[in-house]
């Protein structure tokens, strides 16, 4: 049985998902002040401390300008926002927002052999094991859903060799944006399962230490399930740009 643990949102919770949303959809543009506590409060049915907690977290996500006496105005989330927005703007209205997939999908083409180069030159030989036990279960799946979970945990490896914090959070965004797509996504991914070959060059290459080749090794194993990630992201799609 896939149970999951259930999960309890706060009031305030709730009320900083709806301005969230809000905001990242446009309900509330850019410049646009928020309603007071008192009206907020009241549209919601909830407390006002509710209210004020939840604004406090979005002005420390940059989202929204508090200032003393003059309630909270809406910031630009495309100059504002962190990578913690990826998941948000990846599924919206029930769809994928292809343009977003596309940037994700972007993002890992520049930065996963970068990545690979930097685990070469500082983890090298120490990563050997870790990744060579990925590799053994990539080896004995037939799923495809488990298949993309096995190939980012090989990667977590990767970016831990790689030993940098703006890497490893970058890392963190890409990963929450993309993992709650793997179930929709995993049997266009299907031809994928069973490509075992590029992953063991890459961890060879890592751990000789081999900047070098560990970039190219790394383009080898993303450029194939790229191609594959943009039509399957394509197809989930909704129509429209969405926010790249």
């Amino acid at each position: 049985m896939a149970l999951q643990p259930v999960k309890r949102k706060s009031v305030s919770d709730q009320v900083f998902d709806q301005v969230l949303d809000e905001v990242v959809d446009g309900g509330l543009a850019v410049g646009e002040q928020l309603p007071s506590e008192r009206q907020l409060a009241e549209v919601l049915g909830v407390s006002r401390p509710a209210v004020r907690e939840a604004l406090q977290r979005m002005a420390q996500t940059r989202l929204v300008e508090v200032r003393h006496g003059g309630g909270a105005t809406v910031r630009d989330f495309r100059k504002y926002g962190g990578l913690d927005l990826l998941p948000r703007l990846l599924v919206r209205d029930g769809g994928v927002d292809p343009a977003v997939a596309l940037s994700v999908v972007e993002a890992r083409t520049a930065v996963g052999p970068i990545i690979a180069a930097l685990a070469a030159d500082r983890g090298g030989p120490a990563l050997t094991g870790a990744l060579e036990r990925v590799i053994d279960r990539l080896e004995q799946t037939t799923d495809s859903l488990a298949w993309q979970e096995l190939a980012l945990e090989y990667w977590d490896v990767v970016v831990d060799g790689a030993d940098s914090i703006v890497y490893r959070l970058m890392f963190n965004g890409l990963r929450a944006a993309y993992e709650p797509a793997l179930p929709a996504l995993a049997p266009a991914l299907a031809t994928e399962v069973g490509q075992v070959e590029a992953y063991r060059l890459l961890a060879a290459a890592i751990g000789a230490g081999d900047p070098a080749t560990a970039r190219a090794a790394a383009e080898r194993v993303l450029a194939p399930l790229n191609s594959s990630l943009v039509s399957a992201f394509t197809a989930l799609g909704t129509d429209g740009g969405g926010a790249r």
